[in-house]
């Protein structure tokens, strides 16, 4: 496609041109539509601030382009599709550009943001059988099939992470599922649902939502979720929050914000609190990161990556941290938190907890310490609850008591 420019649209209220990017020997610039400045909004505050005149990217984190559209970017699984696609239509991968690559975002990114032109994908897909969909992704990720390749690479959008995943609508009743890109049906609503990667556990669905229902109960803006029953699975499925109906919300992760290298541990909680204070100017903002940062410790949430957390944006351009996503039970990086508490990453304990409540003056940082050890502490509750065998059970358990017990000895 070799694209140089490309005209980048806000779809929330209405449809508002924000402005152009343009590639030119290998450097990419970007300029603001003189209406769009008008309106002062800060899509980016960090980064790239509502001002007149043209930005150029000196930034290689992602690839030369500004982190607020690098985040419209599929990565890991999506990118394997997209990737996959291009390949069998004879077209060198490493041969786009950024821009080529929103180009086939188009209009169906995460969150609010739009790209002209729209390099379309076409999708024969009929039905949506999370079964077929599911073999097909497990046969893709070890190479031996590309069966219904472009259908899932249409229904991924620019959704991000390495396990396969698509973008849905489900009915209210949770009995029908249709495809995510057409006009919102009747009692239906934005979903997206997972599938499990070559490196999970056939049980990575009810793990996933048990940690969603031990999240909500333990005061975590926690989207809707559910666990969907195939023939020969089960998906977990999560109500999509860059979505009101058909309204667009604008979203933007913190590696995005702040061009955080999300592979690498380039953040720490103390940095995600400062963050949330200065971008939102609400302490109840803050407990909601705080309340989460003590739950990926209790839980054993350790792929805690920048990419793992997000702001959202209302119209007036006001934010507020994003409901909480991919939370489970994970590694992190070499069994090491990616985002540190305080300078700990390997084993840290509710003495960091404590020092960050102190340090933003959380009135009642003790007691929300205190209500999620007590939830994540019932993790069998919400196993049993999910499904979750004995065995997956009490091998989850066993490393849950063990931050307890770590804890207990400082």
């Amino acid at each position: 496609m070799n694209l140089e420019t490309l005209t980048i649209h806000l779809t929330q209220q209405k449809n508002q041109k924000v402005g152009t990017l343009a590639q030119k020997d290998n450097k990419i610039y970007f300029e603001y539509d003189k209406d769009f400045l008008k309106t002062g909004i800060e899509l980016s505050p960090y980064k790239l601030p509502l001002k007149a005149g043209l930005f150029r990217c000196d930034d290689d984190t992602f690839d030369g382009l500004w982190g607020l559209f690098a985040d419209s970017l599929p990565d890991g699984w999506g990118r394997l599709l997209m990737d996959r696609h291009l390949m069998r239509l004879g077209v060198n991968p490493r041969a786009l550009s950024p821009l080529d690559r929103l180009a086939y975002v188009g209009s169906h990114a995460m969150g609010a943001l739009s790209y002209e032109p729209e390099h379309a994908v076409e999708s024969e897909i009929e039905s949506i059988v999370l079964d077929d969909l599911a073999k097909s992704s497990k046969e893709i990720l070890e190479g031996s099939s590309e069966k219904l390749l472009d259908e899932l690479l249409s229904l991924n959008g620019s959704s991000a992470g390495a396990r396969p995943k698509v973008l849905v609508q489900i009915s209210d009743d949770l009995k029908q599922i249709v495809h995510g890109r057409t006009a919102l049906q009747k009692g239906f609503s934005h979903w997206m649902v997972k599938f499990a990667s070559s490196m999970d556990s056939k049980e990575i669905g009810a793990i996933e939502y048990a940690y969603s229902l031990m999240a909500r109960e333990a005061g975590l803006d926690m989207p809707k979720t559910a666990l969907l029953e195939g023939k020969h699975g089960r998906y977990f499925a999560v109500k999509r929050f860059d979505r009101e109906g058909d309204k667009r919300i604008h979203m933007h992760s913190v590696a995005g914000l702040t061009h955080s290298d999300f592979r690498f541990p380039t953040l720490d909680y103390d940095d995600l609190l400062r963050l949330t204070l200065h971008l939102t100017k609400d302490v109840k903002e803050l407990e909601k990161v705080f309340r989460l940062a003590c739950f990926n410790l209790f839980s054993h949430n350790r792929d805690d990556h920048a990419k793992n957390f997000s702001f959202i944006m209302d119209e007036k351009g006001i934010w507020r941290f994003s409901p909480v996503y991919d939370v489970t039970f994970s590694y992190g990086l070499e069994g090491e938190h990616i985002t540190l508490y305080m300078g700990e990453g390997k084993n840290p304990t509710k003495e960091q907890l404590f020092q960050l409540g102190e340090k933003y003056k959380l009135k009642e940082y003790s007691q929300i310490v205190d209500k999620v050890e007590e939830v994540t502490s019932m993790w069998s509750d919400f196993a049993k609850e999910a499904g979750v065998s004995a065995r997956t059970q009490s091998e989850i358990e066993k490393t849950l008591k063990t931050i307890k017990e770590i804890g207990a000895k400082k």
